[in-house]
């Protein structure tokens, strides 16, 4: 008997040294795989905007601010992207929270940043106010591979921070997974690099891959600004058909998150064929976008295809 009762005190006490995850709760999908790939087993992520949904379009429920008071962690992207009844409802929960964008120099969010990619100002007739909701900053920082490591690093800090336990888990699992990215940049380099410069140029739905531009000297034209929610005028729709007709654009895409009327009506007038699909602001619910990493070779791959 006696036996029997030290080998189940030693179960419980092992169960204790092997405690469940800790909670993270972060706001959309892409920073919740990043949180997910560096944390392991160690850590139970819950995001508040899943797969194929629009962050710019999402509204806090009672049910995400239990999430939030329940969570150990909450991770944010930051530069503007989530709105300020969410940044209100996180810093109210007392519970830590740290922005995975921290330190990264952000692109502005300029009047239709179509000049982002070739050193020349393509700015047109455009007049939204490119600030919709995100102040004087663009936050769609995941389309550069390169700033992500920067990004992952901050979301590692942080969970060493809320679990100083796990500390050489989590550096190993981010050291891995910056290595992912190098590969990533380095990818996406070879096959853009193989596309003639004046070829690079697509029509996307909103203004979420500015970054990407930047890095790899593509042109994003889009008939919505960095939010997906600032609806363009007729004016600005007819600048962008006469832009396509007169720079002959064939890479012209939908968006996951977002519905596709507006490009499909572009395409109609100009003429142009939809190239298929890109994931911007969101992972898909499976393949081919499941992961961050899998979700941006795709992205490189069906942009080159389309652009050459």
């Amino acid at each position: 008997m006696k036996h029997w009762k030290v080998a189940v005190l030693a179960a419980l006490c092992s169960g204790a040294l092997h405690a469940a995850p800790m909670p993270v709760v972060t706001s959309f999908s892409i920073l919740g795989d990043v949180t997910q790939q560096i944390g392991g087993e160690r850590v139970a992520v819950q995001n508040l905007v899943g797969a194929n949904q629009d962050s710019h379009a999402y509204h806090m429920t009672s049910a995400d601010v239990k999430k939030i008071r329940a969570a150990k962690l909450v991770l944010l992207n930051g530069l503007g992207l989530e709105k300020a009844e969410l940044q209100r409802a996180v810093k109210q929960s007392k519970v830590a929270y740290a922005e995975a964008a921290e330190g990264i120099k952000p692109l502005p969010a300029l009047e239709h940043g179509h000049h982002h990619g070739d050193g020349h100002d393509h700015s047109h007739d455009h007049g939204h106010d490119h600030g919709h909701d995100h102040g004087e900053f663009d936050p769609h920082v995941w389309t550069d591979p390169v700033l992500m490591q920067k990004y992952a690093s901050n979301v590692a800090v942080a969970l060493i921070k809320a679990d100083p336990e796990g500390a050489g888990y989590y550096r190993q699992r981010f050291n891995a997974y910056q290595g992912e990215l190098k590969k990533l940049d380095s990818y996406a380099r070879a096959q853009f690099n193989a596309i003639a410069a004046d070829k690079r140029k697509v029509l996307t739905g909103h203004d979420a891959f500015n970054y990407m531009g930047k890095r790899y000297n593509i042109r994003f034209i889009a008939p919505q600004s960095v939010s997906s929610e600032a609806e363009p005028s007729a004016k600005q729709v007819a600048a962008i058909i006469r832009q396509i007709k007169r720079e002959g654009i064939k890479a012209v895409f939908a968006e996951n998150i977002k519905d596709t009327r507006m490009v499909d009506r572009i395409a109609k007038e100009t003429g142009a064929k939809v190239s298929g699909k890109l994931y911007s602001d969101a992972l898909g619910s499976g393949a081919p976008a499941d992961t961050y990493v899998n979700m941006y070779r795709y992205n490189v791959r069906v942009l080159s295809d389309a652009m050459k």
